[in-house]
C-alpha cells in the first residue's frame, strides 16, 4: 500500500479549493474509494499516486485509476474501451471517451453486490496489458489534432493522463491546440501545457 492514498483518502486529491476541507469531494465517497482500493490491490496491481489520485498498474504500464466524482465513486480503465463488458457495467466518461471506461457507485453496498464482477474486469485488463493491446483512436467531429497525437506517440503517459481528464477539460484542450493555423504553434501550445495535463488540469485551471 503506497502512504501517498493514505493521506489523498485523508486530505483529499488538491485539484482544487476545497482540498483539505470537507466539502473535497473525496471526503463523500470515503468508505467507498477505501473498498475499491483493497479490492483492487487484491488483484496484485501496484499502488501508485499520479495525477494526485490512486493509480494501479502492471509492470509499469496504467491498468486504472481509483477516484472521486461530485455524484460517484468510480474505478476507471484506461483501455476500459477494450473489455469485453458483457454485463453492461462500464459507463463512458463523456460521449467522445474512446478509450476510458468507468465503474460507477454510489455506496457500499453497491460494491460489494458486484465485487465478484470487478475483480473479473480488473484481472481481464492485466491481460490487455500483457497481450500489449493498444486503443485505435477514431477521428470525431472534434478532431484531435494531429500534433497532439504525436506527441501522445512520443508520451504514452500524457495520452493516459488527457483520457482521464473530465470531457470538458479536454474538449477545452482541443479547441486551444486546434485553434492556430500554423503547426509549429499548435506544438507550442502542446509542449507548454503538457504539465498541466499531467497533472490533472484543464487549461483554465490555475
Amino acid at each position: 500500500m503506497n502512504p501517498k492514498i493514505d493521506t489523498y483518502l485523508e486530505d483529499g486529491c488538491g485539484r482544487c479549493s476545497f482540498y483539505k476541507t470537507p466539502e473535497c469531494k473525496v471526503n463523500s465517497w470515503q468508505e467507498e474509494l477505501k473498498l475499491l482500493r483493497s479490492i483492487v490491490l487484491s488483484c496484485g496491481l501496484t499502488e501508485e499516486f499520479k495525477w494526485k489520485q490512486p493509480c494501479y498498474t502492471w509492470k509499469g504500464n496504467n491498468v486504472l485509476l481509483v477516484t472521486a466524482f461530485k455524484e460517484y465513486a468510480a474505478i476507471a480503465f484506461f483501455k476500459g474501451s477494450l473489455l469485453k463488458d458483457s454485463n453492461n457495467l462500464l459507463a463512458k466518461p463523456g460521449e467522445n471517451s474512446q478509450a476510458t471506461r468507468q465503474f460507477r457507485f454510489t455506496s457500499v453496498a453497491d460494491i460489494r453486490k458486484l465485487e465478484a464482477d470487478i475483480k473479473a474486469y480488473v484481472y481481464e485488463a492485466i491481460e490487455v496489458e500483457k497481450a500489449g493491446l493498444k486503443v485505435s483512436f477514431k477521428k470525431e467531429s472534434e478532431p484531435l489534432p494531429e500534433e497532439l497525437l504525436n506527441k501522445f506517440s512520443e508520451m504514452p503517459e500524457l495520452q493516459s493522463a488527457f483520457e482521464v481528464l473530465t470531457p470538458g477539460r479536454q474538449r477545452g484542450y482541443i479547441l486551444f491546440f486546434s485553434a492556430p493555423k500554423q503547426s509549429k504553434t499548435r506544438e507550442a501550445r502542446i509542449e507548454k501545457h503538457i504539465s498541466d495535463i499531467l497533472n490533472g488540469k484543464g487549461i483554465h485551471d490555475r
